[in-house]
């Protein structure tokens, strides 16, 4: 009975030890993991912090006087800031060598206004009484001081009058002749085409609302609703179509484009609610000399819109790594690229939770990105087959280190934490980053179609929303010829309104071809 006993009690204490490691492990477990969850909240709340209230670490530390008050500018700013640098005009000669002009040191930091600005002479002289020496003599012209001030006029709003003259036989043999009424984009409208030309860039470039610039034509003693002002713009739109659809054959012609999207909301959706987030995604792409930007409009997210979009197109792809672009990524001929900048922000936010002053792995991560794109600087002047030259001898190895270093550093953090989740999107997208190594022409990131795509978010803040599809739809066009212009390297309302006057006389495909920015 003894023997049975402790051997009962010995089996007891054995299995209550097994139950309180069992415990104690469990205990553990919920320890840690509760120490992490402190942890993930602690970083979402220093980050979220961050971004409301500190700068952003991402921006050039001296852009910061951009955004100050104008008081804070004038304390910094000089004395001689208070005066544009104004050319001399084009038809003055100043009398001056090269050599006396390179020695004199520029005031402030303005790039000079254009010489083809007009120059207005306003002539102030010497009162008669004043012209007379004190020996009596009359006084001489004997030259002259010129001063230069930057002035400009308001905007001017005026009516053109067509005047159709009319010719009739005074026999009456035939029917009296009209002159032909001038070619408009709407002629049911009376917009002329310079007048639609400055409405579509003053929306879609200045990021001006057609409710406001409904007040700025009132201020002038003319009153255009805001509802005419869009039927305008969409009317527009539609006669501006064929151009666009000439450009997005330009595109699909490349075998690299870049794709993003950013929320838009459109108020009458049929079936969806008036604060439902539809997207305008964003191609850009094009051939060397041609880049072109387009804009498109879909109430989804999913990813038939990019299966849509690029329809029988074959080709690299550059996007982030939103799995709307994941089926895409398995269509026949397609190769997805992965953008480093998106993978470095992310290291950005994990060092941003850190202490101030205190480095850590993500600033590990950040330095060799870095050498990354120093050494694209460096390839900037150089040829597609010199670039992959450099990519493969210096790049290489760079990317080998950053390898090395996430193979060691993913283990160890918390994948709930910052820095893992950024640890675990570079590993996750890795096979996508380095696939950039493979050709000369290939971009490293993204950063083409997030700067096509900014300015529709900057002009979004102003007017919030579009009210119908048919809105958006135009929106989306009008941005892309714009914002297509821009990247060519024209002043929009300049090339938009050579466009408009000549686009009524279009008729033929090479009439529009001949339209296009590059052309």
């Amino acid at each position: 009975m003894d023997a049975r006993q402790a051997a009962l009690q010995k089996a007891f204490d054995a299995r209550e030890l097994e139950r309180q490691r069992a415990f104690d492990a469990r205990e553990a477990e919920l320890h840690k993991a509760f120490e992490a969850r402190i942890l993930e909240l602690y970083e979402q709340l220093r980050l979220a912090r961050r971004r409301m209230f500190g700068p952003s670490s991402e921006s050039h530390a001296g852009q910061g006087w951009l955004f100050d008050e104008a008081e804070a500018l004038v304390e910094s700013a000089p004395e001689a800031g208070d005066t544009a640098t104004l050319p001399p005009p084009a038809t003055e000669t100043t009398g001056e060598t090269p050599a006396d002009t390179g020695k004199k040191k520029a005031r402030g930091k303005r790039k000079p206004l254009p010489v083809e600005l007009p120059r207005i002479d306003v002539v102030h002289d010497v009162p008669e009484a004043e012209r007379t020496c004190a020996c009596g003599t009359p006084m001489v012209e004997i030259g002259q001081d010129v001063s230069e001030q930057l002035d400009i006029v308001p905007m001017q709003v005026r009516v053109l009058r067509h005047i159709r003259k009319r010719y009739g036989c005074p026999q009456g043999d035939q029917a009296p002749v009209t002159a032909r009424a001038p070619a408009q984009v709407l002629p049911k409208s009376n917009a002329s085409n310079d007048l639609l030309a400055m409405l579509l860039v003053t929306k879609y470039v200045d990021g001006l609302p057609l409710a406001r610039f409904e007040y700025v034509l009132a201020r002038a003693g003319v009153l255009v609703p805001r509802q005419t002002l869009a039927r305008w713009v969409i009317g527009t739109a539609r006669a501006l179509q064929p151009l666009a659809n000439l450009m997005r054959d330009v595109l699909l012609g490349h075998d690299v484009i870049h794709m993003d999207e950013t929320p838009v909301q459109v108020l009458k959706e049929p079936g969806r609610a008036a604060t439902s987030k539809s997207q305008m995604w964003v191609q850009r792409g094009g051939p060397p000399g041609k880049p072109v930007v387009l804009f498109e409009y879909d109430p989804s997210r999913a990813q038939a819109v990019p299966l849509r979009l690029l329809e029988g197109w074959k080709g690299h792809l550059m996007a982030d790594g939103l799995e709307s672009y994941g089926a895409i990524s398995f269509t026949e001929g397609v190769t997805r690229l992965g953008c480093w900048v998106h993978a470095r922000r992310r290291f950005v936010d994990a060092g941003k939770v850190l202490p101030a002053g205190k480095r850590g792995r993500a600033h590990e991560a950040l330095a060799l990105i870095s050498k990354l794109y120093a050494i694209e600087k460096d390839a900037r002047g150089l040829n597609d087959a010199e670039r992959l030259v450099l990519r493969q001898s210096r790049s290489r190895a760079v990317i080998d280190e950053l390898r090395r270093w996430l193979d060691q550093a993913l283990p160890t953090v918390p994948p709930t934490s910052v820095l893992g989740g950024a640890l675990g999107y570079l590993h996750r997208q890795w096979p996508r980053l380095i696939r950039y190594l493979e050709r000369g022409d290939l971009p490293i990131d993204n950063n083409p179609a997030e700067n096509a795509i900014r300015p529709f978010v900057i002009g979004r803040k102003a007017w919030l929303f579009s009210d119908t599809q048919a809105g958006a739809r135009a929106s989306a066009l009008l941005y892309s010829l714009v914002e297509t212009a821009k990247a060519n390297g024209f002043e929009p309302y300049l090339w938009l309104r050579h466009v408009l006057r000549a686009l009524p006389a279009a008729t033929t495909v090479e009439h529009f071809e001949a339209l296009l920015p590059w052309n």
